[in-house]
């Protein structure tokens, strides 16, 4: 019944392709009125059921090395942080960036987002916002379009670099 409820949005989609359009009225659909403490409680068990299929060995190899020489970590994502955080918080990020959502009184999802969608040039911004406007990254990661403006900010720009295969999908 949701996804009848998102034709327009994808109609609108088909002629603008803006994501960020099409992401705000399926937050609206399937999460406005979600509580926080029910988003959290599902952002976590998604993690704890996906990780082994979603996380590809060279990228957490690479990921652990950065680490170990002193790197400051950063996630920066499209989605919302709090689907993210559980997975961050595993992988021991220093911080996390992304698309916020917008909770009302009783803390609950109202179907908005904070700000825009952080994808593409809004990357860039927010890591400016974070860490100052001259910021440049020893290395960036990213596999879809949306990536090309943090890379371009970036000493190593690594798109679609890691191939390794999650544990989960090898078996």
């Amino acid at each position: 019944m949701g996804l009848a409820r998102l034709t327009p949005a994808v109609a609108t989609y088909a002629r603008t392709r803006d994501r960020g359009r099409i992401k705000a009225a399926s937050v609206r659909v399937f999460l406005k009125g979600v509580p926080r403490t029910e988003l959290e409680a599902d952002a976590s068990a998604f993690c704890e059921q996906a990780w082994d299929r979603f996380m590809r060995p060279d990228a957490l190899a690479c990921w652990d090395d950065w680490g170990r020489r002193g790197a400051h970590r950063v996630i920066v994502t499209a989605s919302p942080e709090i689907t993210i955080a559980p997975f961050a918080a595993r992988l021991g990020a220093d911080a996390l960036l992304g698309t916020t959502l917008v909770m009302d009184a009783d803390d609950r999802v109202t179907g908005r987002f904070s700000s825009a969608n952080c994808r593409a040039a809004e990357k860039v911004r927010r890591l400016r916002t974070a860490y100052g406007r001259n910021i440049r990254l020893t290395a960036a990661y990213g596999d879809t379009s949306g990536d090309t403006e943090m890379l371009a900010i970036a000493d190593h720009k690594g798109f679609r670099e890691f191939t390794g295969r999650p544990a989960k999908a090898r078996g």
